[in-house]
């Protein structure tokens, strides 16, 4: 299982949770329903976002991505 459904499980039982939280504090259906999409679209950010795969170099090794600058002035 790859880390991205992983990630996206774990956070749909979270929002799961809020869910039925909201549900039992009286919300109204409509409001936990905007909840739930609002949150799940924060879920698939985050989720893309972390678990961004490494750059493979051409020699078919990974490697972390660095920035290179050049002095002209010398």
């Amino acid at each position: 299982m790859s880390s991205f459904s992983l990630y996206m499980i774990g956070f749909a039982v979270f929002i799961g949770g809020l869910a039925y939280g909201a549900f039992l504090l009286g919300a109204p259906p409509t409001y936990i329903a905007v909840g739930v999409v609002i949150l799940a679209g924060i879920g698939i950010m985050s989720a893309t976002g972390r678990t961004r795969t490494r750059d493979v170099s051409p020699d078919g090794a990974v490697g972390e991505t660095t920035t290179t600058t050049t002095r002209t002035d010398v």
